[in-house]
């Protein structure tokens, strides 16, 4: 575990770009916040969490507040995917709840390294599980098992996955398999401790291509749609926090199941 979190500067350039869009379009970010349109006052608590992610990558990239927005960033994504979990009851066969879920605890798994890692949480402590090299490994184990529902939904979802391959890549579908099978096999491969730094490292560079080839080129043709903006960033910070766990898991590191 180290001190020094150069993925942090992703995560950090993701929560902002999500954080101006919030507060631009006084709304959550789609797709990954589930909130109801009933709620009331919707639009103003939409602002503030917008403000919210702002003020936490601005703080993550101060050192002075470091340690208090990796705390607050922690609970913040906890209480995001826990807003995911409803929808597993509600249809708990369907494949694409578990890619929502599993995106958001991807996401979750980033920001608790972070917090494991620069927290200042005594390990003595009540939380103490949560810090540290135990916090790191936990943090390890969620994000391998979260990359395999979205692996698994490429596969299952083979023909909308394969429509947003890029048009000059042949045999669009085989690419949609091809990185199914990827992510499934980074997920395992980190899970049971099997080469885990080259599985961790593959995923993360996995999100990170998805990010610049499929939503970059959407972003520069349809630059005035809420949708690119949204889309790029939370792929961005998917990536950051895939980035975060590689950073941080070791050279030679038994299972974490262990």
């Amino acid at each position: 575990m180290s001190k020094t979190q150069p993925a942090m500067c992703l995560f950090v350039a993701g929560l902002v770009g999500l954080g101006i869009v919030g507060v631009i379009v006084h709304d959550f970010a789609m797709v990954w916040q589930p909130v109801p349109e009933s709620l009331p006052a919707r639009s103003a608590i939409a602002t503030a969490t917008g403000v919210l992610m702002l003020m936490l990558g601005i703080g993550l990239a101060i050192r002075a507040t470091r340690a208090w927005a990796s705390r607050i960033l922690f609970v913040y994504l906890i209480a995001w995917a826990t807003l995911k979990i409803p929808a597993v009851f509600a249809a708990p066969k369907m494949e694409a709840v578990y890619l929502g879920l599993g995106e958001l605890t991807m996401l979750l798994a980033g920001g608790w390294t972070l917090f494991a890692c620069l927290g200042e949480v005594a390990e003595g402590s009540a939380l103490g599980f949560l810090v540290g090299e135990r916090g790191v490994k936990l943090a390890r184990i969620l994000f391998a098992i979260s990359v395999i529902p979205v692996g698994l939904s490429h596969i299952v979802y083979a023909e909308i996955t394969a429509g947003y391959v890029p048009h000059w890549l042949p045999y669009r579908i085989g690419w949609a398999y091809l990185t199914g099978a990827g992510q499934i096999a980074s997920g395992l491969g980190l899970l049971f401790g099997v080469l885990p730094r080259i599985a961790a490292w593959a995923e993360a560079g996995q999100v990170s291509l998805y990010t610049v080839l499929v939503w970059g080129p959407v972003l520069i043709t349809k630059p005035k749609e809420r949708l690119s903006w949204t889309a790029f960033f939370i792929s961005w910070i998917i990536g950051a926090a895939a980035w975060v766990v590689a950073q941080n898991v070791p050279a030679k590191s038994p299972s974490p199941t262990d």
